[in-house]
């Protein structure tokens, strides 16, 4: 993947860098300062779009991967509490986490629509860049998400995408094709050299405010 630059507001990718090893040309850290939005715990779509749009300006010969944080939470625009404890310490179990052990009640229908409404918030974004990225670009997701569906072929309610999970509502993704021609010349050069290390308790902090909890 050296014809390759990953925009991202997840720090997973740094966090896991000497287990994965990804041969990327270059990543692009934006949940790194001062991409963080402070206020609401996580990276805003907007600011994904900026260094995006800037990313296809200085490597017009690569292909983009951009990773947008929603709908994964926090919920940005609500008013919920139960999805922003990570941002004070309150507590050290994600959601989804709290869901299960029924530490956390959440009717189903109140939980879909903030997180439909936190997609919404970022949707009018990739819409955006979709128009300004030249070639072809792809819209999908990398995981679903379950909200109290029966797993299989033990029947128990999940929620969250636990791992080792293998449902419906987990493996089917969108997977919009858009075309924007002209398409670019895809180019693979050797990776950049110049990454940043990045404090490894700001990496956590980050992982602890998106609910990926140790």
């Amino acid at each position: 993947m050296h014809d390759t630059v990953y925009v991202t507001s997840n720090p997973q990718l740094y966090q896991n860098r000497e287990l994965i090893q990804p041969a990327l040309h270059a990543s692009i850290n934006v949940w790194d300062e001062p991409g963080w939005n402070e206020e609401h715990g996580t990276v805003l779509p907007e600011t994904v779009v900026d260094h995006a749009q800037r990313a296809a300006q200085e490597y017009s010969n690569k292909r983009l991967v951009v990773h947008f944080m929603q709908p994964h939470y926090p919920f940005i625009d609500s008013d919920t509490t139960f999805d922003k404890g990570h941002m004070n310490g309150d507590k050290a179990e994600n959601v989804w986490g709290q869901l299960i052990k029924g530490e956390l009640i959440v009717d189903e229908d109140t939980l879909w629509k903030i997180y439909a409404d936190n997609l919404d918030r970022a949707l009018p974004h990739v819409k955006e860049l979709m128009k300004e990225l030249k070639g072809r670009t792809v819209v999908t997701a990398d995981h679903g998400n379950m909200v109290g569906e029966r797993s299989f072929p033990i029947p128990i309610r999940e929620w969250g995408h636990p791992r080792g999970i293998y449902t419906e509502q987990l493996v089917r993704v969108p997977w919009l094709i858009h075309d924007n021609e002209p398409r670019r010349d895809i180019v693979a050069e050797r990776p950049e050299t110049t990454t940043k290390n990045i404090e490894e308790g700001k990496v956590a902090d980050r992982l602890k405010n998106l609910g990926y909890a140790e």
